[in-house]
């Protein structure tokens, strides 16, 4: 009542300011503790502060609909990543910062000697073995298992080495890599060790002579197989669940990863080539096929895409109601069908070519797959599919009839997890060798 009209105040944005008689009496009030933050302009010192800190790159998250501004110490990178994994980021290992780097590589020799007496590296194949290019020799169920290896806590992987087989490549959720030789020393050879937390997969370059391993620490490595030399490491800051180098443009590979893209590296200068950004969900497996030309991709989106190899768009969508998302998946030999773990405890099977459209119903059942990525593998000649199992069981089937023509206690554990085999690898030249996996430790071969 009976105030003096006061001149109404702009800020250069157009903000209207308090009167300054009204500042004053603000700032006399809050040096005595009475001021209550009410009133026409109760909320201005708080604008201000805000965006003076705002401006100083160390500001909070906006209103509703507005963006986050960058936080202090962080990169808008950083701030990218956790935006995108901000729904599955209980399910992933911790984010990289700026900070990360990847653990420092090393290597150890167990076996005698790394050259023998006429100056052969140990990774060379036995003098009398000869490698089965069309993989057209019998093949026949194994019956016993004759050889048992222990080095790691859990093993996620095991590979047989490119054309001869004679060196057996090994994946431990303890970081490491390992290599064990088969025919002659039936032990380890050399431990690879360059990831902070479990290796997830491992795959061979086809000449042999280098492998890729990816970690739960979101890096990708190349080894030398001799020297065990780190030669090369990869990362996009997120986790890469699976890779596999292309079998005919060998210095190119692919990583399904964790941002729902499927990523394409270059082994000799460690770029990104090539990004295929479709699916809605974490992708699990890659698998090439139709001659290489073109390759499929699974995802926890329950869809299949197929690719065409250096295009980034799908040239195939596969979405069923019914469908499950597939962990992992095997080519046949024969490259006219592929297969697939699919979540309700079956495997699947689609055509390599043409209409990449599922085959009728057939479908192996019998297993436990649901809730694990368990490998599996075709015998040389396509007869049988050797798969692992939820509950440590060691299965095989018949691929023509998809009956389990046998079945073993291959992996036992003191609790349920324990108990899990996660691969089943057959030899590409011994006619009933299969190597397994578990997360008891154990790497078995079957007979």
């Amino acid at each position: 009542k009976g105030a003096k009209r006061r001149a109404l105040r702009r800020a250069a944005d157009g903000t209207l300011l308090p009167p300054e008689d009204v500042m004053a009496e603000v700032a006399k009030e809050e040096q005595g503790g009475a001021y209550l933050g009410i009133g026409p302009w109760a909320g201005a010192e708080a604008q201000a502060k805000k965006k003076k800190k705002t401006e100083e790159g160390e500001g909070a998250e906006g209103e509703e609909g507005e963006g986050v501004a960058e936080r202090k110490g962080r990169t808008e990178e950083e701030d990218f990543d956790q935006l995108v994994e901000r729904k599955r980021s209980h399910l992933l290992p911790p984010r990289h910062n700026r900070n990360t780097a990847a653990a420092a590589a090393s290597s150890t020799f167990h076996g005698d000697a790394e050259r023998d007496y006429q100056g052969r590296s140990w990774t060379a194949p036995p003098p009398g073995l000869r490698p089965d290019e069309d993989g057209d020799h019998p093949a026949y169920l194994p019956k016993r298992c004759i050889q048992t290896w222990s080095g790691h806590n859990k093993v996620n992987r095991v590979k047989w080495a490119p054309r001869y087989g004679h060196l057996l490549l090994s994946a431990g959720m303890d970081g490491k890599a390992k290599i064990w030789d088969a025919y002659k020393d039936k032990k380890c050879m050399r431990s690879y060790e360059g990831h902070s937390l479990g290796v997830k997969d491992v795959d061979w370059v086809p000449e042999g002579t280098h492998f890729l391993t990816t970690s739960f620490d979101r890096f990708i490595r190349l080894w030398d197989v001799e020297t065990g030399a780190a030669t090369q490491t990869f990362t996009n800051r997120k986790m890469a669940y699976c890779v596999r180098v292309h079998p005919e443009e060998t210095n190119n590979f692919l990583a399904a990863c964790s941002d729902n893209k499927i990523v394409q590296y270059d082994l000799r200068t460690g770029d990104v080539v090539q990004e295929y950004n479709y699916h809605l969900e974490a992708v699990n497996s890659v698998c090439y096929v139709d001659g290489n030309r073109r390759f499929i991709s699974t995802s926890d989106d329950k869809k299949v895409l197929v690719w065409e190899w250096g295009l980034p768009v799908p040239m195939k969508y596969i979405s069923e109601p019914d469908m499950f998302s597939i962990q992992s998946t095997a080519l046949h030999p024969s490259g006219g069908f592929w297969v697939g773990q699919s979540m309700n405890n079956e495997v699947v099977v689609y055509q390599a070519k043409d209409k990449f459209k599922q085959v009728g119903r057939k479908a192996f059942r019998g297993l436990v797959n649901a809730g694990y990525a368990i490998n599996m593998s075709f015998s040389p000649n396509g007869k049988f599919l050797a798969s692992g199992d939820g509950e440590g069981r060691l299965m095989f089937y018949d691929f023509r009839s998809t009956k389990g023509v046998k079945r073993f206690r291959a992996h036992d554990g003191a609790s349920a997890d324990e108990g899990v085999c996660m691969d089943a690898q057959w030899h590409p030249l011994e006619p009933s060798w299969v190597a397994s996996c578990g997360w008891d430790g154990k790497i078995k071969l079957w007979d």
